[in-house]
Parts: C-alpha cells; structure tokens; sequence
C-alpha cells in the first residue's frame, strides 16, 4: 500500500498567485506549490533555519530541505528563463483551530484575529463546475478559503482515488470544515460528523454558487444528505441505483 499524504502545514496563503514578465515570451509557467511558497517565505523572508521551518511545517528537516531546494530551482529557472511564475496546489493544509493557538506571528489566524475576522474552509464534491452527486465516488473537492464570509482561495484537489471510508480524514486533515454535497451514506455521515465537519447534502447545480448561497445563507440544503433527499434533483432519468449508491450504503 502507498504511504498516506503527509501534509505540510501552511499558516499564511500567498497573497498574490501569479507573476508575469513584462516581456512575456513564452507560454509556459514555472508551476510553484503552496508548500513551496511557504518554504522560501519562512527561510528567506522570515529569514528561519529549515530546522524551524520544519517544525512549524509539521514534517521532517530532510523534507523541508528538499521542498525547499525545488522551490528555489524553480524560482531560478523563471528569472533566467523570463517565464510566468503561478503558484497553485501541492500538499498542503492551512493551519486551523482544530490545533490550538498557533505560534506563528504571521499566522493568517494571528493576523485576522485582530479584525475580529472569521476563518473557514468549505468543499464542494466536484465535477464539470458542479456539485458531483455522490460522495463516495467523487474524484475531486472544490476547496474554498473564506474569510469574513469572503472567498479568498480557491483550489481544486484530486482524491487520488481514496475511498469513501477514508474521505472525511481526507476533509478534515485539509482544514475542512463545511461539506457542500449530493448524496452519502450513512457510513460516511457519521465519520464526518465524528470529524465535526458540517454537512450540507442534497445540493445540485454550480459549486461555486452553493458556496456563495451558503455564505449568504440563502443554500436549501439537508444535513442528513441521504440520497432520499435529492431523488427529485435527478431530471436526466437516472436514479441512485444506477450510480451504485447502493455500494457505500445509500438508501432509498
């Protein structure tokens, strides 16, 4: 069996996600990770040893130093190569409330604490900009950062093929704390519910409107999130039986 993802925690978001030369030539961007960002933000902004970086990044010094190390070759190639630097994806979790107070002094929790701002995730199942029908089977979550009911990040994230049983860890070691949903099981309601992630099942149409509607507080969603509850949603004549619903313990 492959060894489970290690995420490396990030307690600041990049403020701005892509660099482009004035004299842009060539199409082709040097793709830096969130993990990477956050590698040369603590060692060569904050000016920390990777040893301290490591420990506020929750993995080992030999995993820094090679995070690091690719984050700086990279940096290298655009400069020289005058190419687009975008930074997107890797693996990574913003650090949450779930881990206490963070020590950080530039924290994004530290820092919004003096607003008075509210800081949470929300993922949506995810497929074609809309909300996958089917919890278990979802091959990827739409993951949006929100702060003072504001979208400040977004990220797709792929699944790898974890199952179902194992998607709530999946959520929760994210940061996860709102599901935006179709159907699920009772399996799996319960191991979210045990992950304290709320739950809003039932939901159809584009993701990025759920998210938004939710934040308003205007989503028509159920927190049981059976597929009972979006049986009617299913306007193209398909049914839960014919996605196999019944393999993760959906009901009818």
């Amino acid at each position: 069996m492959p060894r489970p993802i290690k995420y490396r925690r990030v307690c600041r978001m990049p403020q701005c996600t892509e660099f482009i030369p004035v004299e842009n030539s060539k199409p082709v961007a040097v793709v830096l990770t969130v993990d990477e960002y956050e590698t040369i933000r603590l060692i060569d902004r904050e000016g920390r040893s990777q040893e301290d970086c490591a420990m506020q990044m929750q993995v080992g010094r030999s995993t820094v130093q090679r995070i690091y190390n690719s984050a700086r070759k990279k940096l290298a190639d655009a400069l020289v190569g005058g190419m687009t630097i975008r930074i997107e994806g890797g693996d990574y979790r913003l650090c949450d409330s779930n881990e206490g107070d963070c020590s950080h002094s530039s924290c994004h929790r530290r820092i919004n604490s003096k607003t008075g701002g509210i800081i949470m995730k929300i993922a949506a199942t995810f497929e074609n900009n809309k909300i996958f029908q089917h919890f278990g089977r979802t091959q990827q979550f739409k993951v949006y950062t929100v702060e003072d009911k504001k979208i400040s990040w977004v990220e797709i994230v792929d699944t790898n093929g974890t199952g179902h049983g194992a998607l709530a860890g999946f959520l929760k070691e994210m940061g996860v704390n709102v599901l935006i949903c179709g159907g699920m099981g009772m399996g799996a309601r319960n191991a979210l519910a045990a992950a304290g992630i709320e739950i809003c099942g039932g939901v159809t149409g584009d993701a990025d409107m759920a998210v938004v509607q939710y934040l308003q507080g205007t989503l028509d969603y159920s927190a049981s999130a059976n597929c009972d509850h979006h049986d009617h949603h299913h306007g193209d004549g398909h049914n839960c039986g014919n996605h196999g619903c019944g393999d993760h313990g959906c009901h009818k």
